[in-house]
């Protein structure tokens, strides 16, 4: 009797838990490598060392990553294709223009998706009433490195 219990306890364990792979559930977006290392003592990284920026890296990913600092000491990255479009000249996000007049005047807490104009949270990847959110990446803090990857 206590084989039978031991089974049926280690039977979830071994079989209950999922493994560090990739899952992508949208079938929009193609699952591409990314590993990337930043160091935000460069001055093309400076903007992540303040609350609430981002940058945006090209050549990574789907069509590239956008990488925000959340908190001063946590950071999200996200693909920077439209989650809720199929691949196309338009479905690359951009930081959100505040001003149409004046391209240095920009939020960069949200994307937007020139395809549908839907608007994406860089604390989340959430947009209101949209299907899929930004696709997400990995990033692991040491010091002035980021290491972003799936």
């Amino acid at each position: 009797m206590k084989k039978y219990f031991l089974l049926l306890i280690a039977f979830p364990m071994l079989f209950g838990c999922s493994g560090n792979s990739t899952s992508n559930n949208n079938p929009n977006l193609p699952n591409f490598a990314v590993n990337i290392e930043i160091n935000t003592s460069l001055p093309q990284y400076s903007d992540l060392k303040f609350v609430s920026n981002g940058v945006y890296i090209a050549g990574q990913g789907v069509r590239g990553v956008y990488v925000f600092n959340t908190s001063g000491s946590t950071y999200n990255a996200f693909d920077a294709a439209c989650p809720n479009q199929a691949l196309s000249s338009c479905s690359t996000m951009t930081f959100k223009k505040l001003d149409p007049l004046d391209p240095l005047k920009i939020d960069k807490t949200h994307v937007v998706c020139a395809c549908d104009n839907a608007e994406y949270s860089l604390f989340s990847g959430q947009s209101t009433g949209k299907q899929y959110p930004l696709k997400q990446y990995r990033v692991e803090v040491n010091g002035n490195l980021l290491h972003v990857y799936n």
